[in-house]
């Protein structure tokens, strides 16, 4: 029922205006979502169940956060986080209106292609602030759209406090990390990289051994898939680089 509404809207909407009017729209799903099994615990709406997408993934009709969003905060608030200052890339609407509430005026969300709510459009290969000035980066499913991803690594080390901790998580597959410069047109890409605007696909090793070539002292974290009466999630990785 999600993806075949989704999809009809997308065909009617142009994507900023969907983009506006997508508050809106979760409300009419709201209706159709809730109950008392499950809680999300991005905007604590009550549901009888998240949504599964096709990839297995569980998502908030409400404020449709993914699972890696929801494990996020856990992780934020399980290890007292949500201070300081934080940058944050593309932040989901619903984690921005948290953390926005929050940590107020120490909260830098960004995007640089204007496809997310964000006061910031920093480039991330050359970040406008001085050296040691975030406690935490939130760096998720973003390194996999910079071609030159360890210039990146580079500018979140410089720009990180000493002890400060950055979570970063991209897709992930087996074996060694597979880039090609050569591949530039989204068709090529989507085959290639499995989305029409990523540069690559990381292994998990690889990007650890990037991370530590920029600086890094860096722990993978490997999660479960669990649903429970406050959250959904899927199994996935996230790996925490300190400095």
């Amino acid at each position: 029922m999600y993806t075949t509404l989704k999809n009809s809207v997308k065909k009617l909407l142009p994507k900023k205006l969907l983009f506006r009017f997508e508050p809106f729209l979760r409300k009419l799903l709201r209706f159709h979502y809730k109950g008392d099994h499950y809680q999300c615990t991005i905007c604590e709406t009550k549901l009888n169940t998240f949504i599964q997408l096709e990839n297995g993934d569980l998502l908030c009709p409400a404020c449709g956060s993914r699972s890696r969003t929801r494990r996020l905060l856990q992780l934020l608030k399980e290890n007292n986080l949500i201070e300081g200052k934080i940058l944050d890339f593309s932040p989901p609407r619903g984690f921005y209106e948290l953390l926005k509430k929050k940590v107020k005026s120490n909260y830098y969300p960004t995007d640089f292609e204007n496809q997310f709510l964000a006061q910031y459009k920093y480039d991330i290969t050359r970040i406008p602030h001085q050296d040691d000035f975030f406690d935490l980066i939130l760096c998720y499913h973003i390194l996999e759209h910079i071609p030159e991803d360890t210039k990146a690594m580079a500018e979140l080390y410089r720009v990180l406090k000493p002890n400060g901790i950055c979570y970063i998580q991209t897709p992930f597959k087996e074996g060694d990390i597979y880039e090609d410069a050569t591949i530039t047109s989204a068709e090529a890409r989507l085959k290639a990289f499995g989305q029409e605007d990523h540069v690559r696909i990381y292994s998990v090793e690889g990007l650890k051994h990037r991370l530590e070539q920029a600086g890094f002292k860096v722990k993978i974290n490997t999660f479960e898939a669990t649903q429970n009466p406050f959250n959904g999630f899927k199994s996935e990785t996230v790996l925490t680089a300190c400095k």
